[in-house]
């Protein structure tokens, strides 16, 4: 354990690599210290070996940066802007959710549907009430469930239809995979075609994202930064999240890789609320509808149709975005923040090491956001140096 910490240390000194979207750095070389300070500190304490950050706005990248390696092995090679990241639970607001919006913009499917409508093995299990809405916000009362290696979806059906809902749809707000992943279901029962062809065919592909995609397969797989299995060993290429290895890759939760440049586009464009570089993939009133906030437990969170509003999950947000910004996590170290009032993202994409300190986690993307808050708003340069001031602590 120490050699590797040792070995951290290391790459942090001579890995860490701002690149700017134009000949001369935007920002002073304080905010980039202060970036820097944040991910060091995050390599130096195991809980990531290397990662981009990415700060733009309607127009482009303003700021990104490589830094650290691709996995925890001193000799593996170092993060670029061009590495592919397993995204993990970005997956569900750059695929599903996008997708279910296109069908119900399209009036194949309608948000309002009872989920019962699309899946008849729900039907006598006293879920009447509950709507295709509730599963893109998370309220529908289902909890997640283990699935079987024999038949995934299957069980996955079966398993959401019989068990008993855990209060009234639309008021108790729990994150379950098991929501998207009947999401990504209905896709195909809707459309007669897969989640990941739909993703690629109505987004990617108009959106200029030629990196992101379901099953990278073994060309892409050298390019990808690593995740880790449940023995710890290094995963490139292949989803770490262990239902979309059983639904083949390709799930509505998880089994998205893309790069921080596709993502920055993907950004751009629901700034653009529907549209980018002049190809309109949603309309402005879809876009719209998914950003705008439902409420759960009381009014205490805030959830749009898919995307974080206000949440337990909410720390990508940091300290200065305004309440109507969005985003999302990903369980193998990525997040997104969006702010539709000033028109910007940041973007964190990290090789993982650490998965039990959450807490720690959690303040790094919630520091990495601040500073980028702290970067677009000049007068407010010096919350970066408050992000910093306090160290990360393993707890």
């Amino acid at each position: 354990m120490l050699s590797r910490k040792l070995s951290i240390i290391f790459l942090v000194l001579f890995t860490s690599l701002p690149v700017f979207a134009g000949d001369t750095p935007l920002f002073p070389a304080s905010w980039q210290s202060a970036v820097s300070r944040i991910t060091d500190k995050a390599m130096a304490d195991g809980l990531i070996s290397g990662g981009v950050v990415v700060v733009g706005d309607r127009r482009g990248i303003l700021y990104e940066s490589a830094f650290g390696r691709v996995s925890g092995e001193p000799d593996s090679p170092p993060v670029t802007t061009g590495t592919i990241f397993d995204a993990a639970s970005l997956t569900k607001v750059i695929a599903t959710a996008p997708t279910v919006m296109m069908l119900a913009e399209q009036q194949r499917l309608s948000i309002a549907d009872p989920v019962v409508r699309w899946f008849p093995e729900f039907a006598g299990s006293g879920k009447d009430e509950l709507l295709v809405l509730h599963l893109l916000t998370h309220t529908s009362g289902l909890d997640d469930i283990a699935l079987s290696a024999a038949n995934p979806l299957g069980s996955a059906i079966e398993g959401a239809a019989h068990q008993k809902l855990k209060g009234e749809p639309g008021h108790r707000f729990r994150y379950a995979d098991i929501n998207f992943i009947l999401l990504g279901e209905l896709v195909r029962r809707v459309t007669g075609s897969t989640l990941d062809r739909l993703a690629a065919e109505t987004f990617y592909g108009p959106l200029d994202m030629a990196e992101t995609g379901f099953n990278p397969g073994s060309a892409a797989a050298i390019r990808c930064a690593a995740t880790l299995d449940v023995h710890g060993d290094p995963l490139f290429g292949e989803v770490q999240d262990p239902c979309a290895r059983l639904l083949d890759g390709v799930a509505g939760n998880a089994g998205v890789f893309t790069t921080a440049g596709d993502l920055a586009r993907f950004c751009r464009m629901i700034l653009g609320e529907g549209e980018l570089d002049g190809q309109r993939v949603l309309s402005a009133r879809t876009v719209q509808q998914m950003t705008a906030p439902y409420f759960s437990r009381g009014g205490k969170v805030r959830r749009g149709l898919g995307w974080d509003i206000s949440s337990p999950f909410s720390a990508p947000k940091g300290t200065g975005f305004s309440e109507a910004s969005f985003g999302h996590t990903g369980y193998s170290g990525g997040s997104i923040w969006i702010d539709p009032e000033d028109g910007s993202f940041v973007i964190f994409l990290s090789a993982r090491l650490d998965y039990r300190h959450t807490r720690s986690f959690s303040r790094l993307r919630s520091d990495i956001s601040t500073a980028a808050f702290s970067m677009l708003h000049t007068n407010l340069r010096e919350v970066a140096g408050t992000a910093v001031s306090a160290p990360v602590r393993i707890r």
